[in-house]
């Protein structure tokens, strides 16, 4: 097995961190944890597409590069080094243009494909419920049929970069009592319709990036139904593989791990602590671990292959490095890892604290661990549930 890359691959991997490097030092953007999920900037956005690096792995036809899953991933991989803000295009880039291309008409491609990969037109995603989290058949958001309309009733929650979109890709119920596999579809909405509430939803650092949108008799034209009634279940399983497999589940806060080796190379106690340099090359092995997997599930996919299992298992294995390095960290650090930005001497400007808040989340965004564990036991062993017996 060869894990080298190639000449080509290796040339492109610095061309995208001298960009980055670039735009950090002319202060686009600041190296800290979580900042590329926090932001959104139209005008950085169009910067990536106009060098082509928007939709690389878009066929030629939709405006794409043709390129493979593992230039994506190198690109990412720097992305996510540097942390630049990546929300106004990070959903329609991600899965949205896929799934787009997979199950949209020729109409939504026209419209919808060219504005997404000039970063011309935001995307969030509405699936989350009050009630239905990891169990997307558990959603009670409705689209009930009205002549050449669906008219949408219900609400989403948690939903990213709501506040700065303009569309949302909405799942919702449009078979009520339907089977509860098949009673789903997915709709493009206008997050300017009327009906649409937006409010905001501050996490435990007081950051904004999530929202609780509301829907109040919303009215969309049945031609924004994308792929078939009812199998919309169906389709966002195949789409979710875009979102759980990449480096956004094992670099979130990799300015922290950046940030801990340089703190031990300065300081001669920590240097020489052998408890500090185990865990500190246990996290070393993790860290290359997780790399490998994310390139596996580009491998994976360059093969033609849907890469459920790999995917799950990236994710599992990548979100649970991401909380221990923010624990090692914070134990490294002790009571000056608590301080929060803003403080004079803040060590690593307060990212530390901020990541320890952010953690509960990585397990859960995008899959619980337990929800995966469960496809890697039916997609990957071939395991069967079995009923338990009163």
């Amino acid at each position: 097995m060869d894990f080298s890359f190639t000449k080509e691959q290796e040339q492109f991997r610095m061309e995208v961190r001298q960009f980055l490097e670039d735009e950090m030092r002319s202060g686009t953007f600041e190296k800290k944890s979580n900042y590329y999920l926090e932001k959104s900037s139209p005008e950085f956005s169009r910067k990536l597409a106009a060098r082509g690096w928007l939709g690389m792995t878009w066929p030629k036809e939709y405006g794409g590069g043709n390129r493979s899953y593992m230039d994506r991933a190198i690109f990412m991989e720097e992305i996510l080094n540097y942390q630049p803000p990546l929300m106004y295009h990070f959903f329609g880039e991600r899965q949205i243009g896929p799934a787009l291309i997979h199950y949209g008409s020729d109409e939504q491609k026209r419209e919808f494909l060219t504005k997404i990969i000039n970063a011309e037109i935001s995307f969030c995603l509405g699936i989350s419920e009050p009630g239905a989290g990891s169990d997307v058949a558990a959603i009670s958001t409705v689209a009930k049929e009205e002549g050449d309309y669906f008219i949408i009733n219900g609400q989403k929650i948690w939903t990213t970069n709501a506040h700065n979109a303009d569309y949302i890709w909405l799942v919702v119920v449009t078979n009520p009592g339907g089977p509860k596999y098949r009673n789903m579809s997915e709709i493009i909405v206008d997050l300017k319709l009327p009906g649409i509430t937006v409010r905001p939803l501050y996490n435990m650092i007081g950051v904004h990036c999530f929202n609780e949108v509301f829907f109040e008799d919303v009215k969309v034209h049945k031609k924004h139904l994308v792929g078939e009634k009812n199998k919309g279940f169906h389709q966002v399983l195949s789409q979710v593989d875009y979102e759980r497999g990449g480096f956004e589940r094992l670099m979130q806060n990799y300015p922290l791990y950046e940030g801990a080796k340089d703190i031990i190379r300065k300081n001669v106690s920590l240097k020489s602590d052998p408890v500090v340099r185990d865990k500190m090359a246990a996290l070393d092995i993790e860290l290359e671990l997780g790399r490998l997997l994310v390139y596996h599930v580009a491998w994976v996919t360059d093969q033609g292959r849907i890469p459920n299992r790999e995917a799950a298992i990236s994710k599992h294995f990548c979100t649970r490095f991401e909380q221990k390095l923010g624990d090692f960290v914070t134990e490294l650090l002790g009571q000056f890892g608590q301080v929060m930005p803003g403080y004079p001497e803040t060590p690593l400007n307060g990212d530390v604290a901020d990541s320890y808040l952010w953690s509960p989340s990585y397990t859960i965004q995008g899959g619980t661990s337990e929800i995966l564990k469960t496809v890697i036991a039916t997609r990957g062993l071939d395991l069967i549930f079995t009923k338990r017996k009163a």
